[in-house]
């Protein structure tokens, strides 16, 4: 091994690699208590947890793959990948598989693939790679540069229709935009006309849609159809109380009373099982998480570098926020995963691509290198 191979090893972000192995064990175990159902003989379980190792594995690959390259390389790729994501969501209405009333899945044979987890790293390439271009605010010209150039994937994934992922990915352009900095005049526009426009787009949201946010100011309304999902949870979080139920011990979850359990509302299981300290620990591992991806854009030694780990920032923080405020009802439902907690194929991959980068930054941090 060559010393800047050793130096480059040296310098991974070593804490961030441990705190997403423990919380993606935390997931697997989490699952395997969500596979479980109480039956006569005992439980029954269904394999989950299983396939979410196997995906883990993939995704472990994967962020190797990703973090070995110097990243600056991937400038060049920013525009192609983009490309490439629209096709892939063209594709979807046309050959797309239907699940639950919406045509989000492209079937590949051995595994269903989800553009829309392409395009949050489409969107995080590109939009850093615009903004990094220089220092200066982003005025009016700037910024409706980078809107078009982005919002194009939103738009297509909120048509399938994917409310979550699209407002995942608008979260992340938003928060990248604001990292980079907006001129007093726009700053303050746009303030003042986002009250404006949310009556706007109330008018296209689709019913079932506007029925979760109506569901989420009073669930008490339809409480046995829309309001079921958000009660259920609420239950099975205030059931946990101080210490939990114990593993596998969590009534909502094994007598089938919680929908969703293994996906969108996985963290109300750990909830009802571990209780507040449990809770505490889960999310002190979620701010340490982000603390150390906080750390690598702040030692960028380059702003393309500090835009793609301020990105992947965003990413998590916002489905953290969302997902756990929507299972506790300080938020509607939207369909947001609980990163390395939820169980999901194409999302774990995506993660662990984006811790990946994250790691090609840090690594590279006291690396000098002419462009």
């Amino acid at each position: 091994m060559t010393p800047i191979d050793r130096h480059l090893i040296f310098s991974l972000n070593w804490q961030l690699l441990l705190l997403v192995a423990a919380l993606f064990t935390v997931g697997v175990f989490n699952l395997y208590s969500a596979s479980g159902v109480r039956v006569e003989e005992g439980v029954a379980l269904s394999p989950y947890y299983q396939k979410q190792v196997i995906w883990g594995l993939a995704g472990l690959f994967c962020m190797v793959v990703v973090m070995l390259p110097d990243y600056r390389y991937l400038k060049s790729l920013a525009w192609p990948l983009m490309c490439l994501t629209l096709i892939l969501l063209a594709l979807v209405p046309v050959m797309g598989r239907s699940v639950y009333g919406a045509k989000r899945w492209l079937d590949l044979g051995a595994m269903n693939f989800q553009p829309s987890e392409l395009a949050k790293i489409s969107v995080l390439l590109l939009a850093s790679r615009m903004l990094a271009n220089d220092s200066c605010k982003l005025g009016w010209l700037g910024l409706f540069s980078v809107l078009a150039a982005c919002m194009l994937p939103a738009a297509m994934i909120v048509v399938q229709p994917d409310l979550g992922s699209g407002l995942n990915i608008l979260l992340l352009l938003g928060g990248l935009i604001l990292y980079r900095g907006l001129t007093g005049g726009v700053f303050k526009t746009l303030i003042l006309a986002v009250p404006a426009v949310m009556p706007l787009a109330w008018r296209f949201l689709k019913p079932y849609q506007k029925q979760r946010i109506l569901t989420f100011l009073n669930p008490e309304n339809d409480p046995l159809g829309s309001g079921y999902h958000i009660i259920q949870s609420q239950i099975a979080v205030g059931s946990g109380k101080v210490w939990g139920k114990g593993f596998l011990e969590g009534s909502q979850s094994q007598l089938r009373f919680l929908p969703e359990k293994h996906t969108d509302f996985a963290v109300a299981v750990f909830s009802e099982e571990w209780g507040f300290i449990g809770v505490v620990v889960l999310l002190s591992l979620f701010a340490f998480f982000l603390l150390r991806i906080y750390v690598s854009a702040r030692d960028a030694k380059d702003r393309f570098g500090s835009f793609l780990c301020a990105g992947v920032f965003f990413y998590f923080f916002w489905q953290i926020t969302i997902n756990i405020g929507m299972v506790i009802g300080l938020m509607p439902v939207v369909g947001i995963p609980l990163p390395f907690i939820s169980y999901g194929g194409s999302a774990t991959i995506v993660n662990f691509c984006l811790i990946g980068l994250v790691q090609s930054v840090s690594m590279r941090r006291y690396v000098f290198k002419k462009s």
